[in-house]
This record gives structure tokens, C-alpha cells and sequence, in this order.
């Protein structure tokens, strides 16, 4: 089966204040901040959402299209990357004179973030066309990044026959609520976690049971709880799987989506997908970084055997 994957290409550029905000911050001046944090220096990781999710794919055996764009003044040591894990690029446009998106992202000791995120090359629509795409053999998770592409590729999954899965993330407070609605109206899954599954319920005026109307499944992370699949025939619980150590959970999530897919396109049925994206996501946890974790898909099916029996 053809797997696409929608969503943004990042660098993430990580940084560690030796010490805590607050204490260089007055309170009374809050309205004239002028603020300088020398940090002890920089980790660079490749990141984004498509970026992640294709990445954890290609780790389970699959061969995943990824489609987003990506900066021409910087995107060369991410396409090495890409080639090193055997990961296609044919579906990444190339905008020549901007930077891949980045986020720069600074904690202090007490955990702390300050975050700034430039948008770069994601400001612009990938515009894949999906020439050849089977409408009966192909899926796509449509994963936060351009929102033009967001809107658009849904409508070519629909005219098409495609499934899609719509993954709102931290795109949400882009969107108005008549065309979320008409995103999601269509799709086979939403996926969202707790938060933003009440965001969605407020911004689109609907209900889960009203959500229920315009998508087939709704998949609902819930952390270390595991996560929930709600459907018209009502919901299902599925725990989490055991993690030996938490490193970094800032990639579990794309991660998390990979392992759903490689169980849908293996014709698994939605719980055993779910809890497949409930291994695949302690593997991210356990590294730092979104894209650092290894395994060979026999590691995988061993480690899903050991928490929920056999795959």
C-alpha cells in the first residue's frame, strides 16, 4: 500500500540555560523585557512532523512518500539523513531561497521553555499532485504544516477515494471551525490527544458524538493512561506500553502514528494498530531526539509480544 505523508520538515535546535528564567526577569518591567540568556551550547536533531513519522515508518519496513517542503539554503545534511535511512524525497518540494523551518528551543533548570519557531519554508504549499496514487491502495496522514496543504490534500483524498487520517496537533489555532469541519468530514480517523480533541470539539461546535458523523474512527491519546478508539459502536481502551527509561517525550506522538499505520496497512484491526502505535512510541521516549531511536521490525514485534501478546 502507498503511504503519504503530509506534515513539516524542521530542524530542532536545542539549547540549555544553566540556570532558571525567573531570576533574570523583574517582574515591574515585564512591559520593557530585554532579556539575554547565554546558554552552554546547541544540539541540532532532525524534526518535524513528517519528518518523524516517516522516519519511524521506514524503521518498521515501510516506504513511506513524504510531502511538505523544506528549505534550499539549508535542507542538504537533512537529505543525507533521509538517504542514510533509505527515505524517499520525491515528494519534497524544494523552496530555494528560504531555511527548513526551525525551532529554537531554550530550558532552564527548572524545565522551563522558551521557544521560537520560524516557519520557513513551510510558509509555502508543498502542492503534490499525487499523479498515480490508487484511491483503494493508499493512505495519507495529513499531519500539522502548511495549512493550504492540510485543506487541500483532504480534498484530493476525497475526490479520490483515498483514506486519509486527519492530525490536527499544534496547527489547530490556525483554523476556523466551518473548515475544520470540512477537513475532517470524510476521513477515516481523527487523532488528537486529549487537549486538543476538547479544542477540536470547541472550535468545530460538535460533540464526539457529532465528530462521529463526519469521520469513521476517533483515536484519543491519553500519555502514560495509553489511548482511547471511539467509534459508532462505542469505545475502546488501550493501555500504554511499558518504557524502560523517559529520555525525551517530545517525539512520541509522530511516533506513535507510524506504529498506527504500519498495523492498518498490515490489515491489523484498529486496537491492535493502536497498541502497535503504543510500542512504537516508548522506542521515541527512550532517546533524545524525535528522530534517534533504532530497531529492526523483529525488536518491534518481540517488544509488542512481551506487553500485549502475540501480533
Amino acid at each position: 500500500m502507498n503511504i503519504y505523508v503530509s506534515g513539516s520538515m524542521a530542524y530542532d535546535r536545542i539549547m540549555d540555560f544553566p540556570g532558571r528564567f525567573a531570576d533574570h526577569i523583574l517582574p515591574d518591567k515585564i512591559h520593557i523585557l530585554n532579556v539575554c540568556f547565554t546558554v552552554n551550547g546547541m544540539v541540532e536533531k532532525f524534526g518535524g512532523t513528517a519528518g518523524n513519522v516517516a522516519y519511524t515508518l521506514r524503521l518498521l519496513g515501510e516506504n513511506p512518500v513524504i510531502v511538505a517542503t523544506i528549505g534550499g539554503k539549508d535542507c542538504g545534511s537533512y537529505f543525507d539523513w533521509l538517504k542514510e535511512n533509505g527515505i524517499s524525497t520525491e515528494g519534497i518540494r524544494i523552496i530555494k531561497d528560504e531555511f527548513t523551518a526551525g525551532a529554537y528551543i531554550t530550558t532552564d533548570q527548572a524545565d522551563n521553555q522558551i521557544t521560537g519557531f520560524n516557519p520557513g519554508a513551510m510558509k509555502y504549499p508543498s502542492g503534490y499532485s499525487f499523479d498515480g496514487a490508487d484511491g483503494g491502495g493508499s493512505i495519507v496522514l495529513i499531519a500539522p504544516g502548511n495549512l493550504q496543504d492540510m485543506k487541500e490534500y483532504a480534498r484530493v483524498c476525497r475526490e479520490r477515494g483515498m483514506d486519509y487520517i486527519c492530525d490536527p496537533g499544534q496547527s489547530l489555532t490556525a483554523w476556523q471551525g466551518e473548515d475544520l469541519r470540512e477537513w475532517i468530514n470524510g476521513s477515516s480517523i481523527l487523532v488528537s490527544n486529549d487537549y486538543e480533541l476538547e479544542m477540536i470539539m470547541k472550535m468545530s461546535g460538535l460533540d464526539k458524538e457529532g465528530l462521529l458523523d463526519l469521520t469513521g474512527t476517533i483515536i484519543t491519546t491519553l500519555g502514560e493512561k495509553g489511548a482511547l478508539v471511539s467509534t459508532r459502536d462505542g469505545d475502546i481502551e488501550v493501555p500504554s506500553a511499558r518504557v524502560s527509561t523517559v529520555a525525551d517525550p517530545t517525539g512520541a506522538g509522530d511516533a506513535f502514528r507510524a506504529g498506527l499505520i504500519k498495523g492498518l496497512v498490515t490489515g491489523k484491526e484498529i486496537e491492535t494498530a493502536v497498541r502497535m502505535g503504543a510500542v512504537a512510541a516508548v522506542y521515541a521516549v527512550e532517546k533524545y531526539g524525535t528522530q534517534e531511536h533504532r530497531y529492526t521490525y523483529e525488536d518491534f514485534v518481540q517488544r509488542y509480544e512481551e506487553n500485549f501478546g502475540p501480533l
